[in-house]
């Protein structure tokens, strides 16, 4: 997936579990630009008569498949967060049809610029490479684990394993070209994505000038 060599100017959005993600991408939507969310993909792909659930019950059984006929993501998750070569075989049915349905979904795109929200960004490799710039949303990895633990009903434990399979905090901020702060409220969020929508407009008009690069 070479998402450089497209006309449009384009961001990869990430943070870990609990950072903002949706919210931050709700706010940039909100300005005009064009998301394609390859969480809410992945959950297409595997929704009841999704795409990929042929192939995953033939590779999983169907006890992997819940009554409506999607995909049962505890036992999934439980499955690979245990099993490396389950989460290869996982991958390997999802990651090429997350591709293909991400460059449809841009290739039809009519923001202003486009935001891919990858929440493994960091950690699947190449990404950076796609998209012209990086931006992470950061916050303290205790309000991570407190924000997820109220949204999701998952323990301290869980919500901490989870973080632990993901990239550092470190590791994120070591790969941005640009950061939003999320340890406040909504009202804190709005001047900082207002000032990153104006660089990105501007980046935009530049890049359809001189043509795809890294900003």
């Amino acid at each position: 997936m070479q998402l450089q060599n497209t006309p449009y100017f384009s961001v990869g959005l990430t943070g870990g579990i609990g950072c903002g993600k949706s919210t931050v991408a709700d706010l940039f939507a909100a300005r005009g630009a064009s998301i394609v969310d390859t969480d809410q993909i992945a959950h297409s792909l595997t929704a009841p008569n999704g795409a990929a659930m042929p192939a995953l019950v033939a590779e999983f059984g169907p006890g992997y498949a819940d009554a409506r006929g999607a995909l049962d993501r505890t036992k999934m998750r439980n499955l690979v967060f245990s099993d490396a070569a389950a989460k290869a075989k996982l991958e390997a049915i999802l990651h090429p049809r997350i591709r293909q349905a991400t460059l449809e979904a841009a290739a039809a795109a009519t923001g202003s610029y486009v935001i891919f929200a990858v929440p493994l960004l960091v950690e699947s490799g190449g990404w950076v490479e796609r998209v012209n710039r990086v931006l992470v949303i950061d916050c303290l990895e205790s309000l991570q684990v407190s924000r997820v633990m109220a949204r999701n009903g998952l323990s301290e434990e869980q919500v901490k394993a989870i973080m632990a399979t993901q990239a550092t905090r470190a590791m994120r901020l070591a790969a941005a070209d640009d950061v939003i702060d999320n340890n406040g409220d909504l009202a804190a969020l709005a001047p900082q994505i207002a000032q990153l929508h104006d660089l990105y407009l501007a980046f935009s008009k530049r890049m359809a000038g001189i043509g795809p690069q890294r900003l």
